[in-house]
């Protein structure tokens, strides 16, 4: 385990920004990270994991912390259901194309996600009606200050719309290492009513679709919706989809009759993000090197040298925009550093 000093994080985040750690180390096991934890008390850390959902706008002044651990394996099953273990370093498609290859039911909608998986309880992750909680048992994690393990269940972390106990009450203080999903075996609770995968399946004439083909729709989806970070730099979705009482959202919706929305409780509503931002005529809007994806207005990309600075100032102008249109605030979902 080698500590480097002034080191790129050009490809250590999704957004290919250009910035550099005063120092940079990867860890591969357990031990490592104790190790330089215990060795590096006194040093400011930064813990660095698939870089997909941050935005760098400076340099780290800290010691950058990759968590690269591997592995994946069953931990126990039953004729129903299987308990599954993924080490935190592993890629998030890869794990959940390993699941459906095992024909384990349950992270099919959440194909095609970046990131690792070490990071999916953070943001309680989610796409097409799924969310980490529904599958989520339990996750390893290192005390930063005292190098102890926790096991924190599902009830302990306290999961929220793209919210949990990591973002907020223990945040900073634990690195999650590991993390074990009940998924099913048989009887697979399929869901295809959110967005487009009905739609995507009925041109394929499928209507009892595996979990092969979920996945495979959702790929298709995302694929023409979002680009490839390899080929434009983003993190996914940039915003969150804001929730609304329903008595402010109806003053709203009087004023805006085509506004899309999902009920979420008795309560309260969901309004796409992509959607205000869409109307308000940002989509596909270019800000010189920075700009709102054109297939997607929930995306902003780095169309090559974009600094996250610039970035950050057109998710400012998306914000103002869209509040100014319609009133509704939208908050970011990436962790701006």
């Amino acid at each position: 385990m080698e500590i480097q000093s002034n080191f790129s994080l050009k490809n250590y985040n999704t957004f290919g920004i250009e910035a550099k750690a005063k120092k940079f180390a990867a860890v591969h096991s357990l031990a490592e990270l104790k190790t330089i934890l215990e060795e590096n008390k006194n040093e400011e850390k930064f813990i660095l994991g698939g870089g997909s959902n941050m935005l760098l706008t400076k340099d780290i002044e800290a010691l950058v912390i990759h968590i690269d651990l591997k592995g994946k394996k069953i931990i126990k099953e039953d004729d129903d259901f299987v308990w599954v273990e993924s080490q935190a370093g592993e890629t998030w498609h890869d794990f959940v194309l390993w699941t459906i290859d095992n024909n384990f039911g349950g992270l099919e909608n959440m194909s095609l996600i970046p990131g690792n998986v070490g990071t999916t309880p953070v943001q309680n992750i989610g796409a097409y009606g799924t969310e980490i909680k529904d599958t989520f048992v339990s996750c390893e994690a290192m005390n930063i200050a005292t190098q102890e393990m926790k096991t924190f269940t599902n009830a302990e972390c306290n999961f929220g719309y793209r919210e949990s106990i990591f973002k907020n009450e223990v945040k900073d203080q634990f690195i999650i290492t590991s993390v074990v999903y009940k998924l099913t075996k048989r009887n697979h609770k399929i869901n295809t009513s959110y967005g487009d995968i009905l739609a995507e399946l009925a041109k394929k004439n499928i209507t009892e679709p595996t979990l092969k083909e979920v996945s495979n729709a959702v790929i298709a989806i995302r694929q023409s919706k979002l680009p490839d970070p390899k080929e434009l730099g983003n993190s996914g979705s940039f915003f969150k989809n804001p929730i609304l009482l329903k008595s402010d959202f109806e003053k709203i919706h009087e004023k805006f009759p085509d506004m899309k929305f999902y009920e979420v409780s008795e309560t309260e509503v969901k309004v796409p993000a992509g959607w205000l931002i869409e109307q308000a005529g940002l989509k596909g809007k270019r800000f010189g090197e920075a700009g709102v994806h054109k297939n997607q207005a929930l995306v902003l990309v780095n169309y090559g040298n974009a600094t996250g600075q610039e970035i950050l100032a057109v998710s400012k102008e998306v914000q103002k925009t869209v509040f100014e249109t319609f009133g509704i605030h939208i908050e970011a979902e990436v962790n701006v550093i």
